[in-house]
């Protein structure tokens, strides 16, 4: 999880400073996206293993 202070995209790494971010509240945890890489996290999750808890549990919608 990133800190509220350090917000990152889960995937690139691009700070807010970069890139607009998106919120994503999974599993009590905060993590940050940018709107490039919120298709990775809705058609294929796996991408995210070891990045978001259970990802690759998770199902492409």
């Amino acid at each position: 999880m990133t800190e509220e202070t350090n917000k990152a995209c889960m995937f690139c790494n691009r700070t807010e400073n970069e890139i607009p971010l998106v919120q994503v509240d999974f599993k009590s945890m905060r993590y940050w996206i940018c709107p490039q890489h919120i298709p990775v996290l809705i058609h294929d999750p796996q991408k995210l293993t070891g990045i978001l808890p259970d990802a690759e549990n998770m199902e492409a919608g």
